[in-house]
């Protein structure tokens, strides 16, 4: 009976993790730039005499859904979307170079270039991009930023540093990508569009029918359960009248 009891409740903690993941995905379902998050797991026999015929689910390496999300338009100077597999590259609280696809950008009292979400530094390839005051600013596709002055003529100040990753970047728990390798270099020929931005790439409709899944497994395991601990009280009591 134990064995029946122990394979359930594997199978049902398996899927509450696919439960907590699936809400994650849909809460994030308007973030800009999100990246779909995946989970899978994999069967582990256990060792031992006697446990041979017995496997249990655990968690594997948790990775991310490439594929892009929807670009819509803002018609925003300081909104940009990443072409292709470009990212953005920022300096994460920690100080440390980070890469997303969140291009929604905007500029600090001092002029500094920050995303929005959360005020990081915006990496240019020499370094922070600064703006100056009450300049009109446009985003070429190559990632040049280039400020006009009332009177004056458009200057570049800068280019977005955008990074082309060969593979999988990790999510770090601030939400933000990065490289296991260390810091990536600047791909020239990576574009971008301006007044635009990208979208998440989770389906909300695919997400919600994934978790009505998870929760009817979950909840067949349970029943599970109670069934092996029911027939195992009842064994029980048979043996006690003998």
């Amino acid at each position: 009976m134990d064995r029946r009891i122990y394979l359930s409740m594997s199978g049902a903690k398996a899927t509450m993790q696919r439960q907590d993941v699936l809400s994650h995905n849909l809460a994030n379902v308007t973030t800009t730039g999100f990246r779909e998050e995946l989970q899978s797991f994999r069967a582990v026999p256990v060792r031992g005499d006697g446990a041979s015929t017995r496997a249990y689910a655990l968690e594997t390496t948790t990775g991310y859904n490439p594929a892009p999300g929807p670009v819509n338009a803002t018609g925003r100077a300081l909104d940009v979307a990443a072409q292709g597999n470009a990212w953005f590259a920022v300096q994460g609280l920690d100080g440390t170079e980070a890469y997303t696809r969140a291009g929604a950008f905007e500029t600090t009292a001092e002029g500094t270039l920050v995303t929005r979400s959360g005020g990081l530094p915006v990496i240019g390839e020499g370094g922070p991009i600064t703006i100056p005051p009450n300049a009109e600013v446009t985003i070429g596709d190559d990632g040049t930023v280039a400020a006009k002055v009332p009177g004056g003529p458009s200057t570049a100040v800068g280019r977005l540093k955008l990074v082309v990753p060969e593979t999988a970047l990790n999510r770090g728990a601030d939400g933000l990508f990065r490289s296991p390798g260390g810091d990536l270099a600047g791909e020239p020929t990576a574009r971008v569009t301006q007044g635009a931005l990208e979208g998440s790439n989770v389906s909300a409709v695919g997400t919600m029918v994934a978790m009505i899944a998870a929760a009817r497994q979950f909840e067949a395991q349970t029943k599970a359960m109670q069934t092996a601990e029911k027939d195992e009280q009842q064994a029980q009591q048979l043996l006690s009248m003998n």
